[in-house]
């Protein structure tokens, strides 16, 4: 099936095709010929990510997911949560809300943080969200050359380094993005296929599990129509 991720971030791009497996084929703005700034206007993550992601529903007619991050400071009142990528200003310049952020962190011993990531489905005739957060902290200064945004400040819960630090597919493992999608896959690919088996990287999905329990099903109310789902490596 062809799906459509509606961003203009070739590093959110990158690390949704490394997550992809056979079955989907992703589509990027570009591809469909759309190259207009869709404005988020909304005040909160999941609204953004519903008007992206209903625009491009709406004058493309493909389905599409949009995703809407935001780093949520605990010392900062979670600022700067949806306001994260204009932080600094309306350039998006992944250096200056950095040194914005650490500014305005400066002599606080608070420093715990969480990302979260809001993705919106538009498929077939349905819209459902995913959220995805991953829990850390702020360092005080920025450390590592990977990933983009605010990753050279944010330790992950359980970790010594910066998101910066790690690898692509760590990041990915526990990524807040990489939740939000692992939800959005299953959905997707139950909608396609309604019985079906996965080979490529199921274990980086559901942690080797050889069906989807209950609990997981409850949470994803886009399966309540289906009559058996199966996962098996």
């Amino acid at each position: 099936m062809k799906l459509v991720f509606a961003t203009h971030n070739l590093h959110k791009l990158k690390e949704i095709e490394a997550l992809l497996p056979e079955g989907i084929e992703l589509l990027s703005l570009s591809d469909i010929e759309c190259y207009e700034d869709i404005a988020e206007t909304a005040n909160t993550i999941e609204g953004n990510a519903l008007i992206k992601a209903k625009y491009i529903k709406e004058r493309y007619q493909y389905n599409v997911f949009a995703d809407d991050t935001g780093l949520e400071v605990l010392a900062l009142n979670n600022a700067p949560g949806v306001f994260s990528a204009r932080y600094a200003g309306a350039e998006k310049s992944d250096k200056a809300n950095i040194e914005l952020l650490l500014k305005n962190m400066e002599g606080k011993e608070e420093r715990k943080a969480r990302f979260k990531t809001v993705i919106a489905l538009c498929l077939d005739s349905k819209i459902h969200t995913f959220e995805g957060i991953v829990e850390g902290t702020i360092s005080t200064c920025p450390v590592g050359q990977n990933g983009f945004g605010y990753d050279p400040i944010f330790i992950p819960e359980g970790y010594k380094e910066t998101f910066a630090e790690l690898s692509a597919e760590e990041k990915n493992r526990i990524s807040h993005r990489g939740k939000a999608f692992e939800k959005l896959l299953y959905a997707a690919l139950a909608v396609d296929e309604r019985l079906f088996i996965i080979q490529y990287k199921i274990d980086q999905i559901w942690h080797g599990a050889k069906r989807v329990d209950d609990d997981v099903l409850a949470e994803l109310d886009f399966f309540t129509d289906l009559d058996l789902l199966f996962l098996a490596k």
